[in-house]
């Protein structure tokens, strides 16, 4: 987890864009930048982004285990749910698809597995190319949530009939992107010479991330990032036509023996909990990218789930949308690291099915909805979760600034305000001035604001464990050291962020102002006079 500062400068940096310069260079680089950044001048609101690669059909056979085959010593699994989505490239058109309009270019099969894939890509532009063979599929057999098998089954997936009309189609598909991310599942589409003189070129204009396969084809020249994961990354590197020696066998060299041999912008090799290692072009390049390069550390925050497939995806997604929206190689990675570990908390794969499938079924429940269900569903929805707490007793400007400032971090924002009660044992008897349904209803008004939900605790920490905010925030008079739930966000990967604080605003000085310049009757308490 970042530092405070960090968090807050680079808070800043998303809120006012380009207005003090931007951050659409670096390893992006030339052209790729500046699509990215835009003649407006800051953010783009919803990006456009293109993914080119191998689609699969990713299945869970959830089931129990109670005894072994008559004929075999093997386990005979009584099937209860059967799931199943997109996985590969179509998992990460999906997750692109989350903050970002999404053109996905793909191989899909003329059988019921590749309907299957169309009809849960609804939200994705698809582009299709032929597919040899039947729908690939990956599929993991599980009992009480332990894996016992994986089967892999279709295929080979391979693009057929690619000519030059087939890549004009593609080129004119995404020549509006702002950026593009291959997602190679070693299918054949990163081998396909037209393809890949279709993706040399967008690497030219805009940002191309370049998410590798031990089966597929070497990133284009010009890439301006490749995400290899430690493994693959030494695998390559093994195989260049000069190895790395001895002392260039370490992850960061790796890097960036890679970038120079892929002539790439930038090289991140993700290794799970380590974080990742990032090398870019020295900043007097003159254009080869020869020459050492400049290697940075990211340190992840160590995450734990029962599955974590497609945390690569969750990974390059993020990156691919950071970059369309101007950020840098670093900034990018960065952010990408973060959100892999909250997939991984978040029960990887697996969860993100299921929480998919719930919403997609009609809501029936007899009682209000759980903190649970609350972060499932708007998960679902897509994007980042935010959420903070507080009193929230005569709202005021500081109030609202806090809570438009944590909207911008994410796509939903979740308010768990105290109770009468815990106000009370917080404030002192006289507060709160405002009761607990009308904070809410005045909460819930607020464009900034998806949910305002009930904490009865004097402090959240069960709440948010319950919650599972991708993002806690708090106002600037708190350091997250102090703050006793911080443990449990980052626990499960999440980020606390402590927000720019509006001096001068609080609801005990408006309770003062109010109080001294209307003095209570004689007749009320004196306990009551007190101001806290």
């Amino acid at each position: 987890m970042t530092g405070n500062g960090t968090v807050v400068g680079d808070l800043s940096r998303r809120l006012v864009g380009s207005a003090s310069g931007g951050a659409s260079g670096g390893a992006s680089g030339g052209a790729a930048g500046g699509a990215a950044g835009g003649a407006a001048g800051g953010e783009i609101a919803r990006p456009r982004v293109a993914v080119v690669g191998d689609v699969l059909l990713d299945r869970d056979v959830d089931g129990s285990v109670t005894r072994l085959a008559p004929d075999a010593p093997v386990p005979v699994v009584d099937v209860t749910e059967v799931r199943q989505s997109p996985g590969g490239a179509g998992l990460a058109a999906l997750l692109c698809a989350q903050r970002a309009d999404v053109v996905l270019v793909a191989p899909l099969a003329d059988d019921a597995d590749g309907q299957e894939l169309r009809r849960q890509l609804a939200d994705v532009t698809i582009v299709p190319l032929r597919h040899e063979g039947s729908t690939r599929r990956k599929t993991r057999v599980r009992s009480s949530g332990q894996g016992l098998v994986r089967v892999d089954d279709g295929g080979p997936g391979t693009p057929l009939g690619v000519n030059e009309a087939t890549a004009e189609r593609v080129r004119n598909a995404i020549a509006g992107c702002d950026a593009v991310l291959v997602a190679d599942y070693g299918g054949g589409v990163t081998l396909e010479p037209l393809l890949r003189e279709v993706l040399a070129e967008s690497a030219a204009r805009v940002p191309l991330v370049w998410d590798p396969h031990p089966r597929g084809g070497d990133p284009v020249p010009g890439t301006a990032l490749v995400t290899p994961n430690a493994a693959e990354a030494e695998r390559a590197a093994r195989q260049l036509p000069l190895p790395p020696a001895d002392e260039d066998t370490e992850l960061p060299a790796v890097a960036d023996v890679l970038r120079q041999a892929w002539d790439a912008r930038a090289v991140s090799v993700t290794a799970g909990d380590r974080g990742a290692f990032v090398a870019t072009r020295p900043p007097d390049d003159d254009g080869t990218g020869e020459g050492p390069g400049v290697i940075r550390h990211l340190p992840a925050q160590p995450a734990h789930g029962p599955d974590p497939c497609g945390a690569g995806d969750r990974f390059a997604a993020t990156v691919a949308d950071r970059m369309a929206r101007g950020d840098e190689a670093t900034t990018a990675v960065r952010e990408g690291v973060v959100a892999a570990s909250a997939w991984v908390a978040s029960g990887g794969a697996e969860g993100f099915r299921r929480a998919r499938e719930a919403a997609q079924r009609p809501a029936e429940r007899s009682g209000p909805e759980s903190l649970e269900e609350l972060g499932a569903r708007l998960r679902a929805a897509g994007g980042v979760l935010v959420a903070t707490s507080g009193c929230f007793d005569l709202l005021h400007a500081g109030h609202v600034a806090m809570l438009d400032t944590a909207r911008e971090l994410g796509e939903h924002l979740v308010v768990l305000v105290n109770s009468d009660r815990s106000v009370r044992r917080l404030k002192g008897p006289e507060r709160p001035v405002v009761p607990l349904a009308d904070r809410l209803r005045v909460l819930e008004g607020l464009a900034s604001v998806d949910a305002a939900v009930v904490l009865d605790d004097d402090e959240p920490s069960a709440a948010v464990a319950a919650l599972r905010p991708d993002i806690w925030a708090k106002g600037g008079d708190y350091t997250w050291s102090e703050l006793p739930e911080a443990a449990v966000v980052r626990s499960y990967g999440g980020r606390v962020v402590t927000l720019p604080y509006l001096p001068g605003r609080s609801t005990t000085g408006l309770v003062s102002q109010v109080r001294a310049a209307e003095p209570l009757p004689a007749s009320i308490p004196s306990t009551m006079r007190r101001s806290s």
